[in-house]
């Protein structure tokens, strides 16, 4: 029996559409429904809603429910809806009146909503917690290679001498302020909506203020109505921290399969990280990065999915919040997938040494030639036009000496600085479940 059947039966296509992959989907929610549901059964005690005794009942019930989450035992079968009926029919089924009662004073509504902000609050912690752990591996990689040259590009031509100290060191800083828009979707999830019911509150003498600070949430979503419009806002707002993270992953990838290439072979990754060709005997391919790459780009269009599934309902409930599971949650997944494996194969990149001594790189050091000239008093732009002309009429001979001292330059990129900011972040970020309560 549905919970909220009212005596006829829906047609069964209909059912079988409304329903959707919610069985599926709802298992990532099925922890944190129990929880929240334990959180709002003993609010309902003190409310004095539910006696003692059937408050101990729904304790017992929930654990064991919550210990089946976590053996992996739990299943939502076909006859339920989704997760919320299966827990409400176990609780029912095995106390009674007691499970009848867990529904006292709230709505499927504002049940699901506070399942899914839980979620990706434990969510954005997960991928802020691997960011992090990424950017210090990057920042390893930084320290042991500050001292390997590589020359800088722009529009795909060799401009400037870089460093791999320069070039990590850029990701692991990039990947921080990726933290920061999780840090800002986290904000987002770290609202309670429970106790708003259906987006209109109750007449019950409920306490919001208990079940905020049962559930670990930093505040109330004060106005149910307003809670109640979380529902949309707080995926979309993960989705945009998730394509803004991979836009960063996506451009290292792209960075890190050119430079596997041979003409440029700047890195190469160890044979058992490659693929090969099935004609071609010589080939050992980057595919790890060009599949980063790909599913990272695809993830970047994730925020557009949620908002045209969205932008145009109005306050309350709708069910197409539905189908907002089905658009995100799996590539939630993807999303800490990727990261684990740049975590694993990042830490094997081998750097090329002396790839800058080859003589093909000699017009990359111009810009030294004219501060040379500079610094024997030529002014820049008639130092400019010399060292132009020399390369076109073939006298140019590349002024190799040089060396930077100002902070993120290629002799001084700055590691230090970059690891006080992990360490910085460490202190005082909330999302990485370390910062002020």
């Amino acid at each position: 029996m549905k919970i909220w059947e009212k005596g006829f039966s829906v047609n069964e296509k209909i059912e079988k559409f409304t329903v959707g992959r919610d069985r599926e989907l709802d298992l990532y929610l099925a922890y944190y429904d129990v929880l929240a549901s334990r959180a709002h059964a003993d609010m309902l005690a003190v409310a004095g809603l539910i006696t003692a005794a059937e408050q101990q009942q729904l304790a017992q019930g929930l654990d064991e429910l919550k210990q089946q989450i976590e053996d992996g035992t739990f299943e939502i079968e076909a006859e339920f809806e989704d997760v919320h009926s299966k827990i409400e029919s176990y609780l029912t089924e095995k106390f009674g009146d007691a499970g009848k009662k867990i529904h006292t004073a709230r709505s499927r509504n504002d049940q699901v909503l506070t399942a899914i902000q839980l979620f990706i609050k434990d969510y954005t912690e997960q991928a802020a917690t691997k960011l992090v752990a990424l950017a210090e591996v990057l920042l390893q990689k930084a320290a042991v290679h500050r001292h390997d040259l590589l020359p800088g590009y722009t529009h795909f031509q060799a401009a400037m001498p870089s460093s791999f100290g320069l070039w990590f060191g850029a990701y692991a800083e990039h990947l921080l302020l990726d933290v920061a828009l999780f840090e800002a979707a986290h904000t987002v999830a770290d609202q309670n909506p429970l106790g708003s019911g259906a987006g209109f509150g109750s007449s019950f003498a409920i306490s919001r203020e208990q079940t905020t600070a049962a559930l670990g949430f930093s505040s109330v979503a004060v106005s149910a109505v307003g809670a109640q419009m979380l529902r949309g806002k707080t995926e979309r707002t993960v989705a945009f921290a998730i394509a803004g993270a991979a836009a960063t992953l996506a451009k290292m990838a792209y960075d890190l399969v050119l430079y596997n290439g041979q003409d440029m072979g700047f890195v190469k990754l160890p044979k058992e990280f490659t693929t090969g060709s099935s004609i071609m005997p010589h080939k050992k391919n980057p595919d790890v990065f060009e599949l980063v790459r790909a599913h990272a780009n695809r993830l970047q269009a994730l925020p557009t999915d949620l908002i045209l599934a969205t932008s145009n309902l109005p306050s309350g409930y709708h069910r197409d919040f539905q189908i907002l599971k089905e658009i995100l949650f799996g590539p939630l997944r993807q999303f800490l997938d990727l990261l684990d494996m740049l975590l694993f194969a990042v830490p094997e990149i081998q750097v090329v040494p002396g790839i800058i001594d080859q003589p093909k790189y000699d017009l990359i050091f111009s810009v030294e030639n004219i501060n040379q000239l500079i610094q024997s008093g030529v002014p820049f732009r008639e130092a400019y036009r010399q060292v132009g002309q020399s390369v076109e009429d073939g006298s140019y001979r590349a002024h190799r000496e040089f060396r930077t001292t100002h902070l993120g330059s290629v002799h001084n990129p700055g590691l230090v600085e970059i690891a006080a900011k992990i360490q910085q972040l460490k202190a005082h970020s909330r999302v990485l479940g370390r910062g002020p309560a």
